[in-house]
């Protein structure tokens, strides 16, 4: 079955809030404000002004320069509360110095919320600063979950190319999401080599996690860190943890949405339930009475005659005048001219995005190349929608930081998966414009996207094929960048699908290396590749490796919760193979007293070794790679894998002592990746590096 893949980048504008300042916010004779913070009910700074004892905040009036709010009796200081179901807290950063490969001070913060309290996964990012520096955040999520991620930041030796307002991984890296319902959070900021091969910004590291607007990457702004010990951080409040709306309304005495004016709604992000006005009405929900009318027609909602009602307002043209009431003309062709002009600005929007998402960049690209624009279909949002049945939720398979995908169906019966993007990045448009470049030269039947996972042999060798068939039998050799088992996905018939080629660099054909920023995944990343930025055919055969791993183990490439020399699946693998304990560590899903099947085993072992090689030229080809799965999967030998290694020589670079010396990862679940020049949801946990 031929699959393709449609990209679309949409954006979206929300109206403006109406103040809700003329409102009372809290019960009668209660406090309202602590210094220049609101405090809503729920929320109050006595029993018979808050909620319940979770909504209890502390005031203090002692503080200089105060007065400051805490959240009951913590030092958890909150700078804003929202009816929307938002407070704004301050988290502290994270630091650490050196001075001569020695730490001289460092401080890793975490922070615990009460349940009914999560950490909003969309409005804050998490950010590393330095020049020799790599952080996690981790911690615990509802439903007694784990969770990590995190990246690194390093700088060139001149530091020419630190841009400002760049957080790419150059100087400072930063991940815009994290998983949701998470309570506990804790940062870990650690060096590679303690500032001891690298120098900048003083070898001092910052780490934190805080509001997207907080930080703005500058030379300026990095110095002024120095003096920054809390960033504002926003988080999500709910009422009645474990408690539907269907549920709480059954008991009116508890049930928080008081004003009859209100409505009840369940957050996506936390447990438990939210009050909001109905529309046409604003104020506090919690409140008896809180909700009230908005005089739309003194906001000047209608130009022409304007009459409020409750709840809702109308709008008519003077006399002599046509229209709905918001545009109204003379005469009676005032209703085709509004239809004009509506569809003339809707027209000038959609070229207005198709310019700025990079359409004329793809343009430019193809025929520079000697390709027709026509050979890259350029779908229209229209087309999209048909397909997906308006981006249905049924027709959803599956979700990222970066977006959703779609199952989609065109005319012509093909079915495609449609990824439909969150928000336009302009710094990422040409990454994403290179990733419909590479896909729409490849003609291979296992290079494409879908979703699914298998531990099968035939995965394994069609994965191998396709990387082979991109190294030596593409038009132009392709070095895919990431490879990585969350990469290789199944169609309906399991056949293995190699995606995600918005890493992928066309070599050319007097090349046998490219000279690059560093870009991957942590756990599947070459070191070689990480220590010099040379990119060869070989840096994709070490990630393959790692998958042949993890296709014999049934582990991931980094397990942040096993002991620290089981926490990087390629260390741990080599040390397992010179204790001779291969079969110990065998997935027991394809584990088999079958002599035949054991032996494969084996062979597969020492071609994942191999793989893993210190130098990337004495590793074997995806060629050779491939070759030697096939003859497996048929029941034969190839030569390269019975050629005998000593251990030693198949240590990894991640094996070896210096300042990559076992870094580890772990994800929640979507895939991770690491890069200079475009980091995506990168995750790094140290096991021992530079303390």
């Amino acid at each position: 079955m031929m699959m393709i893949i449609i990209f679309i980048l949409m954006m979206s504008s929300l109206p403006p809030t109406l103040s809700v300042s003329n409102y009372p916010v809290a019960k009668p004779n209660c406090t309202d404000s602590c210094g220049k913070v609101s405090i809503p009910f729920p929320f109050g700074t006595t029993p018979d002004c808050y909620g319940n004892d979770s909504f209890f905040v502390t005031c203090n009036q002692t503080i200089h320069p105060g007065p400051k709010l805490f959240l009951q009796h913590s030092n958890i200081e909150i700078t804003d509360i929202s009816l929307d179901g938002q407070l704004t807290v301050l988290f502290y950063t994270a630091e650490a110095c050196y001075v001569n490969g020695t730490k001289i001070s460092y401080n890793n913060p975490w922070m615990v919320f009460p349940r009914f309290i999560t950490v909003n996964d969309t409005a804050n990012k998490f950010t590393i600063v330095g020049c020799d520096a790599y952080a996690y955040i981790y911690g615990r999520r509802l439903g007694n979950r784990n969770y990590t991620t995190g990246c690194m930041a390093l700088c060139t030796d001149d530091m020419l190319n630190l841009v400002d307002g760049s957080c790419t991984g150059l100087g400072c890296c930063q991940l815009a999401h994290i998983p949701k319902d998470v309570w506990r959070v804790e940062i870990e900021l650690r060096s590679f080599t303690n500032y001891t091969t690298r120098s900048g910004f003083d070898n001092c590291s910052h780490a934190f996690f805080a509001a997207e607007t907080a930080f703005n990457f500058s030379r300026q702004s990095v110095a002024n860190l120095k003096n920054v010990t809390k960033l504002p951080m926003v988080a999500d409040w709910a009422i009645g943890i474990n408690m539907t709306c269907k549920e709480a309304e059954k008991n009116s005495s508890d049930y928080a949405c008081k004003s009859s004016n209100s409505r009840c709604y369940e957050p996506d992000n936390g447990y438990g339930y939210r009050c909001s006005c109905q529309e046409g009405y604003q104020g506090n929900p919690y409140l008896i009475d809180g909700c009230q009318d908005i005089d739309e027609c003194e906001l000047g909602k209608c130009p022409h005659d304007c009459h409020n009602t409750n709840g809702n307002f109308t709008c008519v043209c003077s006399k002599g005048y046509h229209g709905d009431g918001q545009n109204c003309s003379p005469g009676d062709s005032g209703e085709s001219l509004i239809l004009k002009l509506v569809a003339e600005s809707f027209n000038n929007m959609k070229q207005k995005f198709f310019l700025q998402n990079g359409g004329t960049l793809l343009q430019e690209k193809l025929h520079a190349r000697g390709r027709s624009p026509e050979s890259v279909k350029i779908f229209t949002s229209f087309e999209l929608r048909k397909a997906t049945n308006d981006f249905n939720n049924s027709m959803i398979v599956g979700q990222g930081g970066f977006g959703t995908v779609y199952k989609g169906l065109l005319p012509d019966a093909s079915i495609v998966a449609i990824k439909k993007s969150k928000y336009v990045d302009p710094n990422q448009v040409e990454q994403f414009i290179n990733e419909v470049i590479v896909l729409s030269q490849v003609n291979h039947r296992n290079v494409v996207r879908l979703l699914g996972c298998c531990l099968e042999t035939e995965i394994a060798a069609e994965a191998a094929g396709v990387l082979s068939y991109l190294h030596s039998a593409a038009a132009t050799p392709i070095i895919h960048r990431d490879v990585k088992s969350d990469n290789i996905l199944l169609d309906h018939s399991f056949t293995a699908k190699v995606s995600d080629f918005g890493a992928s660099r066309l070599v050319p054909l007097d090349h046998t290396q490219m000279s690059t920023v560093v870009q991957g995944t942590l756990g599947y990343l070459d070191p070689e590749y990480m220590q010099t930025n040379q990119l060869t055919e070989k840096s994709d055969v070490y990630s393959f490796g790692v998958v042949l791993l993890e296709l014999l183990t049934g582990r991931r490439a980094i397990i942040f919760d096993k002991p620290e020399d089981e926490r990087n699946l390629a260390n741990f693998f080599l040390c397992v193979l010179k204790q001779e304990r291969l079969f110990q560590v065998v997935d027991d899903n394809i584990l088999s007293d079958d002599r035949n099947i054991r032996e494969q085993i084996i062979e597969v072992a020492r071609l994942a070794q191999g793989c893993l090689n210190v130098k990337g030229e004495e590793r074997p080809s995806m060629k050779e790679v491939a070759m030697e799965l096939e003859g497996l999967r048929h029941g034969g030998k190839h030569s390269w894998a019975q050629t005998e290694r000593k251990a030693e020589e198949m240590e990894s670079l991640l094996g070896v002592d210096g300042g990559y010396n076992g870094i580890s990862i772990d994800s929640y679940g979507d895939s991770t990746s690491v890069g200079f020049d475009s980091l995506r949801n990168s995750v790094v946990s140290p096991m021992s590096g530079g303390r």
